[in-house]
């Protein structure tokens, strides 16, 4: 029998450093352990609790009946509904499985070996992966400390100054998973007038839709005025769709040209393209949605607060916790009552967990627990 093959020392140097990004439980198999326990409460991954539109079940089922033939290869009728949202040319968008897909791309297409690629210190995972994956350097960038206002979120400034020839790429989400954290609009158009116009700036959006502060609306706004931005949005989050996997990228056209070559042909599913197409057209249910969460958002860090924990400001839909040298076991004790709560070691947050922010009965039922485990 043939020896087995060195496979890592096959595989491409960069991808050899790489771990693979962590989804966090098994949550098939805990729904079935805890099915006669109450079930499981679903607080780790920031999923709508609300669900998604009426209209998206009907529409998803009507294109059943074509399951045996190939989807639109360019999503072309989806991607005229986002830019009539947006009030821009459908030649300004990519469609992605997910937004992680377009990461992945972004970083493919436009960074490399020995390339630098900005990293504010507590961001969400996948930017380091799609950096790493091509052999580019991540350079992190502290975070604000502690006792600032919006600690542990971006610090632009700093971002701003760490701009070396080398740098390729800016990474970053406003608001920002895992902390919860933003900047506002006239910070964000501040950065980016300072920034090299041959360094291109991702601003990851997949939570704008939950912003309820004025101060903050959307970077799509300086698209105009700046090539070098591209934006990323999901419809996994606020449309309740993360079942279907859907992101699009907004960016100058002739960026998204030279990522094309590499999607992956027949990237959204006929189901998905149906689904998203539904949701976007019902804005009420988006701002049903929206005001709930914001509701329970104010509620849920009041009651944390009340029993002395610390809550990051947050404008998503889901809360950052400090719990301290405890955090661990306070997390294995929530696991093994059902309750599923994110830690955030993976993240050098050691001492925090996020929750999402779920309905009042599911609230509820999370500080019941929490209150009997901390006691």
């Amino acid at each position: 029998m043939p020896a087995v093959p060195d496979f890592k020392a096959l595989a491409n140097p960069a991808i050899r450093t790489l771990a693979a990004y962590d989804p966090g439980h098994d949550i098939p198999s805990l729904r079935q352990r805890f099915a006669d326990a109450g079930g499981l409460l679903e607080l780790g991954s920031n999923e709508n609790p609300f669900g998604p539109s009426p209209s998206v079940l009907p529409a998803v089922h009507a294109e059943l009946q074509l399951l045996h033939r190939y989807p639109d290869p360019s999503g072309m009728a989806l991607k005229r509904e986002i830019a009539r949202l947006h009030g821009i040319v459908p030649e300004r968008i990519a469609l992605g499985n997910g937004s992680h897909e377009l990461l992945m791309q972004l970083a493919q297409v436009f960074a490399g070996a020995d390339d630098e690629v900005l990293l504010s210190r507590y961001c969400f995972a996948v930017y380091p992966i799609a950096a790493k994956a091509v052999g580019a350097n991540l350079v992190f960038v502290d975070a604000y400390p502690a006792g600032h206002p919006m600690a542990l979120g971006h610090d632009l400034d700093a971002l701003i100054a760490a701009i070396t020839p080398r740098t390729k790429l800016i990474c970053f989400a406003n608001p920002n998973n895992p902390t919860g954290t933003w900047c506002d609009s006239a910070q964000l158009s501040d950065f980016l007038a300072r920034v090299p116009s041959d360094v291109l700036v991702l601003v990851d959006e997949a939570y704008i839709e939950y912003v309820t502060d004025p101060a903050l609306t959307s970077v799509l706004a300086h698209g105009a005025r700046f090539p070098n931005l591209i934006v990323t949005r999901t419809f996994s989050k606020a449309y309740g769709l993360a079942g279907l996997r859907v992101g699009y990228a907004v960016a100058d056209p002739g960026l998204l040209a030279l990522m094309e070559p590499i999607r992956e042909s027949f990237n959204l599913n006929s189901l998905a393209l149906a689904g998203a197409r539904a949701a976007l057209a019902d804005d009420a249910h988006l701002c049903s949605v929206v005001a709930q969460n914001a509701a329970e958002r104010e509620w849920l860090t009041g009651e944390l607060r009340s029993i002395g924990l610390t809550v990051l400001p947050s404008q998503t839909n889901f809360l950052l916790v400090h719990f301290g040298p405890e955090t661990a076991a306070i997390e294995q004790a929530l696991f093994e009552r059902g309750v599923i709560v994110r830690p955030m070691a993976g993240y050098g947050l050691e001492d925090y967990l996020r929750i999402t922010v779920a309905t009042r009965p599911e609230n509820e039922r999370l500080l019941a627990n929490l209150k009997a485990v901390l006691s």
